[in-house]
């Protein structure tokens, strides 16, 4: 274990690209659609809401002593209910890969795979994540700084090319619906946050542990990546046409063009967000893998964790588009949210049982 242990570094560049694919891309439509203009309001409350709830967390790695999750539950729930936990984590964590590889595979055969069938897509990018997830922490992380400098470069190479066509004053009136639609669109930049909590599965593994600056770095970071296309799309293309666009991030690449002969850049928003589904899928499903107790178990990783996976993504991709995109927006997000927001809860009482129970061994 100890040569698999990675950095607190490595930690917050890992969040750039799980999280950071979700707060750049899934979460954008609903947001517009639901807050309007004022999006990056809801963006700047949502990460302020949630400061408090980092002191929770912080309080769960203390009291755990950041020791491994799983045995942590085992020693304090007992071991049949650390189990029923998770296994209902591991299920969920199954979903959340599965939505991000079904809205993947709808993109990639919407922009430049028309006539390659959905399932060739499907096997190939799931045996690649499944491959990806059987292999340690430590590789993950370092495969994800190198393909992370790449997506980060054409980030602000496109915000950048982008200048010349934006208008600000679309931006304004502020909150002219009122702040209920701001207040509800904190939603969905909150139920990336909250994905953090699955750090806790990693506190064992990091150097040093991570600290109350790490996770404001990964909150800053994470705001910065949420309203980058939030305010390009309704200053690019006004805050109707973005509410209208199902990818909002991707159209921005269309308006890039350098001097007056060099346009058709979208091609570089392929690899943008194919890397990062890859990074994403592959460490939900390491987390699914380490949850099941079947790390280094090539056979039951293939033979249980593969196939479920596969299942959960061909039952999503065999749903209708608009219904997808109506389930997504309207209620995966919003339980996503109240999901984790559960688990840290539960983390913490769980905390506090065992801070009551050491005591009352050491009287």
């Amino acid at each position: 274990m100890k040569n698999e242990s990675i950095r607190p570094i490595h930690i917050i560049l890992l969040t750039m690209t799980v999280i950071g694919l979700k707060n750049h891309v899934t979460i954008i439509p609903p947001l517009l659609q639901h807050a309007g203009r004022n999006g990056w309001a809801s963006v700047l409350l949502s990460s302020l809401a949630l400061l408090p709830w980092v002191l929770l967390l912080l309080y769960v790695h203390k009291k755990s002593n950041q020791t491994e999750m799983k045995e942590w539950l085992k020693v304090r729930i007992g071991k049949v209910w650390a189990k029923v936990f998770n296994y209902v984590l591991a299920f969920f964590l199954i979903t959340l890969a599965a939505f991000t590889m079904r809205e993947t595979i709808h993109w990639i055969s919407a922009t430049f795979l028309l006539e390659t069938p959905i399932y060739y897509l499907l096997i190939i990018y799931t045996v690649l994540c499944v491959m990806f997830a059987s292999t340690s922490i430590k590789t993950i992380a370092i495969t994800n700084v190198f393909v992370l400098f790449g997506v980060v470069i054409f980030g602000f190479f496109v915000a950048f090319a982008n200048i010349q066509v934006k208008d600000y004053t679309l931006l304004r009136p502020f909150f002219e619906d009122g702040f209920k639609p701001v207040l509800f669109g904190m939603v969905y930049p909150a139920s990336g946050m909250v994905e953090l909590v699955l750090l806790l599965y990693l506190q064992h593994q990091v150097k040093g542990g991570i600290r109350f600056f790490h996770y404001i770095i990964i909150f800053f970071i994470l705001t910065i990546l949420t309203l980058g296309p939030l305010i390009g799309a309704i200053t690019e293309f006004g805050p109707d046409e973005a509410m209208k666009q199902r990818y909002p991030a991707y159209e921005e690449w269309g308006l890039v063009t350098v001097t007056r002969f060099i346009e058709h850049l979208d091609f570089l928003s392929i690899y943008q967000w194919l890397t990062g589904a890859f990074i994403r899928v592959g460490i939900l499903l390491f987390f699914v893998i380490n949850l099941l107790n079947v790390t280094g178990k090539k056979k039951k990783i293939w033979g249980l964790v593969a196939p479920l996976f596969f299942i959960a993504c061909t039952v999503l991709l065999m749903l209708e588009d608009q219904a997808f995109v109506n389930i997504k927006g309207n209620y995966f997000l919003l339980i996503t949210f109240i999901f984790f927001l559960i688990v840290s809860l539960f983390f913490a009482l769980v905390s506090i049982g065992s801070g009551k129970s050491s005591r009352r061994t050491n009287t």
